[in-house]
């Protein structure tokens, strides 16, 4: 018998599903690592919900009794009405509803895909960027981000079929 079998509870599980969330989390790492393999929950943000559910950070996700489970779902899904501040969530002051928000999962890519395909219709500077697909966010772009075919070689090809 291991060390480590002799630790884990009888209701260890290896991995933990989120049903309400539709996610897949790994059993053995602690709470607030494991929260974070939830597409949407950060480190911070995970920090906050373990703090707010009143669970131990220091035991293993698969640990946790269900009940706990089912509390977390519940910060997860309704942050700011358990507890967590608004500058916190992911959406704040959603152009829709106009109430804060927290977006998780596959609706997370669909509000970010629906947010520039706006930026784009009503062609503000960030969807014209989008639109070229050129940097956004003001990097340098003289000698970075570069894609397709580079000039040098193209004039390299050029003098050897030229000669």
């Amino acid at each position: 018998m291991s060390s480590l079998s002799a630790v884990r509870p009888k209701n260890f599980r290896e991995k933990v599903f989120f049903r309400k969330l539709r996610s897949q989390v790994d059993g053995n790492a602690k709470v607030e690592y494991g929260l974070t393999q939830i597409k949407g929950v950060g480190r911070r943000f995970a920090q906050v919900i373990v703090k707010v559910a009143g669970i131990n950070p220091n035991i293993r996700i698969g640990a946790i009794p269900e009940k706990d489970i089912n509390r977390i779902e519940e910060v997860i899904l309704n942050p700011v009405e358990n507890g967590v501040p608004n500058w916190m969530v992911n959406r704040s002051k959603d152009l829709r509803t106009g109430e804060d928000l927290h977006v998780i999962g596959n609706v997370l890519d669909i509000t970010i895909k629906r947010d520039i395909d706006r930026m784009k219709k009503i062609k503000s500077y960030r969807g014209v960027r989008h639109h070229l697909r050129l940097k956004v966010r003001g990097q340098r772009t003289k000698s970075t981000g570069r894609h397709g075919l580079v000039v040098g070689v193209m004039r390299r090809r050029k003098r050897q079929q030229q000669q």
